[in-house]
Order: C-alpha cells, then sequence, then structure tokens
C-alpha cells in the first residue's frame, strides 16, 4: 500500500496512550454534540467575541456581548472548554480563545467543511446504515426525491446548495492555476470537460488561451445550469455543451471533433470503481495517439499532512450516504489499476496541487 510519508506513523503505528484512546473514544460517542455546539459556538459569535476581548470574557460578559442568555453561553463554553476550543483562567473564570478555537474561526477549510457537513450531510448520515448495506445514499431524502445528489444539485434547498457548491468549488479552486499549466504545456486547441459542473474550469481556460475552444459533457441539468454561470463571461463563445448521462452504459462521449486533451476535475470520484473502468473504457475509444486524458483527484494516500487525509477518507461516506451510494475518494494504487484495465497508462503524475490535488497524464496503450 502506497503512504505519503507524513502518513506512515500516524496509520501504522498507536500514537496514544491508554488514557488518550479512552478520551478520544468518548469524544467519538459524543460526535454530533461536539459538532453542534462548536458550529454554534461560531454562529452565535462566542468564539468571535472571546477572541477579540483582551483578557477573554466571563461566561456573564459573552453572553452580554453576543446577546444569547447566560445559560446559552454556559452550556455551550463549558461543551467548547471539554472539547477543547476554549481555555479557562480558574483564578478569573476568564474564557480565552484555543489554537483549536482559532482554526474553527479562521481555516477557510474549516468553514467550509463545517458547513457541509451541517448543512448537506448532517440530517442524512442518520441513514448511512442503510445506504451502507442497500448500495444507495439513503440519506439523500433528507434534501429530496432524487436517485442521487447530483440529479438534484439545481433544485437542492438553498442553504444546502450554497455550501455544496462552496464545498466543490474551494477544493477544485485552489488548483486551477497550477493545473492550468500542466495541461496547457500539451498546447491543446480543443478541450472536452467531462463533469464540467458550472463551467468554472472552462471559463479559466478560455481566458488563459485565447484560442482554445472547451466542450462540457455533464448531465442535461448541469449544461443548463452551465450555460446560465458563462453567459457573457469572457470567452464564453468558445464554450459548449454536450448533454450526456455517463452511467448509461450506451451513452457515448463525443468522438468529433477529435479532442487534444479529456479533463476529468474531482469527477471520477463520484463513482464505483467498475463504473470508473467504464467511463474510462469510453474515454479511451476517442482519444487520438497524440491526445492525453487529465485526470484531477484527490487521493488519501498522496497527501502531504494527514488531516488532509483525515478529510478525504470521512468525505468518502458523502459519498455513501448522500451522493451515490457507491463511490468514495480513492487510493491512488486502487485508481491506477483502474486506469491500466481500462486499456490506458499513467503517463505522469503531478502531486501536491492547490488543496492536495494530483494530476493522473494519461494516454492510450499502443
Amino acid at each position: 500500500m502506497h503512504l505519503s510519508t507524513s502518513l506512515v506513523n500516524r496509520y501504522t503505528k498507536e500514537q496514544l496512550s491508554a488514557r488518550e484512546a479512552q478520551r478520544l473514544a468518548q469524544f467519538i460517542a459524543f460526535g454530533p454534540i461536539v459538532f453542534q455546539a462548536c458550529r454554534l459556538l461560531v454562529e452565535f459569535g462566542i468564539l468571535e467575541a472571546v477572541r477579540d476581548a483582551e483578557n477573554g470574557l466571563t461566561i456573564a460578559e459573552a453572553a452580554r456581548e453576543t446577546g444569547v442568555s447566560d445559560y446559552a453561553a454556559r452550556v455551550l463554553l463549558e461543551a467548547g472548554l471539554s472539547a477543547g476550543v476554549v481555555l479557562v483562567d480558574p483564578e478569573t473564570d476568564r474564557f480565552q480563545l484555543s489554537k483549536t478555537g482559532w482554526f474553527l474561526l479562521n481555516d477557510p477549510a474549516t468553514k467550509v467543511n463545517m458547513a457541509f457537513n451541517h448543512d448537506v450531510n448532517y440530517l442524512g448520515f442518520y441513514k448511512l446504515d442503510e445506504a451502507l448495506r442497500e448500495g444507495r445514499p439513503a440519506g439523500l431524502s433528507a434534501l429530496g426525491d432524487w436517485e442521487t445528489i447530483y440529479e438534484g444539485l439545481s433544485s437542492l434547498p438553498e442553504q444546502a446548495k450554497k455550501s455544496w457548491f462552496a464545498f466543490d468549488h474551494f477544493y477544485s479552486d485552489h488548483s486551477f492555476d497550477e493545473a492550468l499549466a500542466i495541461v496547457f504545456a500539451l498546447h491543446p486547441k480543443r478541450i472536452l470537460d467531462v463533469g464540467g459542473n458550472t463551467g468554472r474550469w472552462a471559463l479559466k481556460c478560455v481566458e488563459y488561451d485565447p484560442d482554445v475552444r472547451v466542450t462540457v459533457a455533464d448531465l442535461p441539468q448541469q449544461i443548463g445550469l452551465m450555460q446560465e454561470q458563462t453567459a457573457g463571461k469572457t470567452g464564453a463563445d468558445r464554450i459548449s455543451g454536450y448533454a450526456v448521462n455517463l452511467l448509461d452504459e450506451a451513452s457515448r462521449l463525443p468522438a468529433e471533433p477529435v479532442f487534444d486533451v479529456v479533463w476529468m476535475s474531482q469527477f471520477l470520484d463520484c463513482f464505483s470503481e467498475s463504473q470508473i473502468e467504464s467511463i474510462l473504457c469510453r474515454t479511451a475509444a476517442i482519444l487520438a495517439p497524440g491526445s492525453r486524458l487529465c485526470i484531477m483527484e484527490t487521493f488519501w494516500d498522496r497527501q502531504r499532512f494527514e488531516p488532509a487525509a483525515f478529510c478525504l477518507t470521512m468525505t468518502s461516506l458523502y459519498f455513501t450516504a448522500m451522493a451515490n451510494g457507491n463511490s468514495k475518494m480513492y487510493h491512488s494504487d486502487d485508481f491506477i489499476r483502474i486506469v491500466d484495465r481500462a486499456g490506458l497508462e499513467v503517463e505522469s503524475v503531478h502531486d501536491g496541487l492547490g488543496q492536495g490535488h494530483t494530476i493522473l497524464v494519461c494516454k492510450r496503450k499502443q
């Protein structure tokens, strides 16, 4: 099994004493309550008020500063104390922000993840057991009546939609500038963006190169959303749409015109292994000898830091409960084996892009 150097000890050797392990087990047992208490410490402005007070705040002062009751301030701050997001001075009973509390307030990834888990995942995860047993996103019914979340993206409840797209864009957008340099080193004139969603990558491409043309392939409803989002933007006249449902085994990607680069960003993790193989086989069928397939994914085993790997393995269960019931964030070795079975070979690997993305540049086997 391939693991990045930083993950080897963390994932292969015991890190905790027995007492620390027991404490973590209790933390997990109360995890849903810890999550909501910490979320409300942020939402009610309590952590921000504690941070901004030069000498910290008492419970009464925190209540007064934020407009919540003394009772609300007390139970939340005491929970936050046990969760490690605040500290207390035993002489003055004044609360101050801990390092963990600072990250809750200031770390962009933490804020995006917390909103995503509350607005998209929280209610549906009650049915994670059903999803695992039945191989379907049983928790999705908390948001709407669709077979997969992708069919319902344009119709999600407004706050869930906002948090879903913020989560999706946060992780992809931070990689785009580095990814553009890799893709355009191949000198493409035509790019097929498979799973192009709202067209953000397509817009980046037509801004980067004034001659390139991009075709976005996605579900019909997503093509409509893409056209809305790109309308009137610079280069939008060089972006076209191709409606396709790649879960349908009979569906095909366009073979004409010949595409120099087929681009898939955070797309294939939306499918099971057998579905990925099927999609890649159909992709290989349209690749000309000089064309390349560029796959950008976040592989949990190739992360530089352990918190990123943690986020990715937990995100796998979002796919289980909410998205489609059968996909995940993949280990790179497993993924490359699928690429090989589909008649493709990995020509080069580019790690460490943005928030931990990897690009696999693939070509059709000779």
